[in-house]
């Protein structure tokens, strides 16, 4: 033990060093394609999709997901690649086509920066550093934010009515 220094402030020491390491991991928010699935079947049918319901989707992902993999070998061997096979995850740095293909279209695409901002809401400030140029809008509040053809953020609001 250092000389003249108790327990309790190597103890506080030791807290404040965590908390630090903690503030400066970056947390990349992904959704997954059944849940946007899942939420966009309830809110067109008011009820959760069947086990054949999502048993068909399932089947249709993985025969999209292998017809991408197949057309475009390029990526069957970046990181990216399990994002698409297994976790069917949208995260920031994918693409627009790799979005829409795991996703499908969004409710509502937009380009105006002042309707960006209101979607944004308190994330607008670090959102716009990254020169968003587009916005699309998905179930469940979930919006992607796009530099041309890159996603560079997603959030989520949800909307209590």
């Amino acid at each position: 033990m250092i000389p003249g220094v108790g327990v309790r402030t190597v103890l506080l020491v030791a807290l404040l060093a965590a908390l630090a390491a903690c503030a400066r991991v970056t947390h990349r928010e992904q959704r997954t394609a059944l849940e946007i699935w899942t939420a966009s079947v309830m809110l067109r049918t008011g009820r959760e999709p069947t086990f054949d319901e999502r048993h068909q989707w399932d089947s249709q992902m993985e025969a999209r997901v292998s017809r991408y993999l197949s057309e475009h070998p390029e990526i069957s061997n970046s990181s990216e690649v399990s994002n698409f096979t297994y976790l069917r995850q949208v995260g920031v740095g994918m693409s627009k086509e790799h979005a829409l293909l795991l996703l499908g279209p969004p409710l509502s695409t937009v380009t105006d920066g002042a309707e960006m901002e209101t979607l944004a809401r308190a994330y607008w400030p670090a959102i716009k550093g990254g020169n968003v140029t587009e916005a699309w809008v998905y179930p469940l509040g979930w919006r992607l934010f796009f530099n041309g053809p890159r996603i560079v953020d997603i959030t989520q609001y949800l909307e209590l009515y």
